[in-house]
């Protein structure tokens, strides 16, 4: 078998290798449902509203991310005029259905099964512990995966040096086995970037054909995962159509 480019991968969960838009929608009706909350379309978009402008506040450092889901709930709650219901307790509940929802994007298992007998595949993300590492432990990509980072665990998160750096320490990762080192996202501000800062090579998944920032040094970018699996391992186009 031909050497890989790299002896180590660090894939992006959300939106690399899980559907967590699909999850997410199912998870967030099935809560609404649960505490008396019709999960209309209406709702349904304030609290993706809501969400994603505190994710990219926590991504600008705006806001600290160990409050984001309580506060997600008490925003969407208080505008609902539902504020006797704990929003504590509703985000719990949205974690837990959401790490039972382990779909993964069309590729995903495929990709992790071609890298698995020669690369070691780690998951570095940004999401909660709890729909993390429920949606892994259920998924059928989870014996391929040789270990997880999550940054509400590790007090740090993506882009930020200090996030790699603490992943590389827990790996024994050298400065030498870091040129064996490439991360896979979708996430041009926190993966992409947060790879190059850590002065290692970067994969970019893009399948919407978004176009790069000019001054942003991507190693390559992929349209599909089976292209991800292809450049890791070194095979060329006429070697693949063998």
């Amino acid at each position: 078998m031909k050497t890989p480019r790299y002896d180590l991968v660090l894939l992006d969960a959300d939106r690399t290798l899980f559907d967590f838009d699909r999850s997410e929608m199912e998870a967030i009706r099935l809560t609404l449902e649960a505490w008396g909350i019709a999960p209309d379309e209406g709702t349904v978009n304030r609290y993706l509203e809501i969400n994603n402008g505190l994710w990219a506040a926590c991504d600008r450092g705006e806001f600290p991310q160990p409050r984001l889901g309580r506060e997600r709930f008490a925003r969407l709650l208080n505008e609902l005029g539902r504020t006797e219901v704990d929003p504590e307790q509703m985000n719990r509940d949205y974690l837990t259905r959401l790490g039972t929802l382990p779909y993964l994007l069309p590729g995903a298992e495929d990709l992790c099964r071609r890298l698995s007998p020669v690369c070691k595949l780690v998951i570095v993300t940004n999401g909660l512990t709890i729909a993390q590492e429920g949606r892994l432990g259920r998924s059928a990509i989870r014996p391929y995966i040789s270990g997880m980072y999550v940054s509400e665990q590790m007090g740090c998160r993506k882009p930020e040096l200090a996030y790699f750096q603490a992943v590389f320490a827990a790996l024994g990762v050298d400065e030498a086995q870091k040129r064996r080192t490439v991360l896979v996202g979708d996430s041009i501000s926190s993966d992409i970037r947060g790879g190059v800062g850590a002065g290692i090579d970067t994969v970019w998944f893009n399948p919407s054909g978004q176009t790069a920032p000019a001054e942003l040094k991507i190693t390559f970018i992929a349209d599909s995962l089976e292209a991800v699996g292809t450049f890791i391992l070194g095979v060329s186009s006429a070697e693949q159509r063998k």
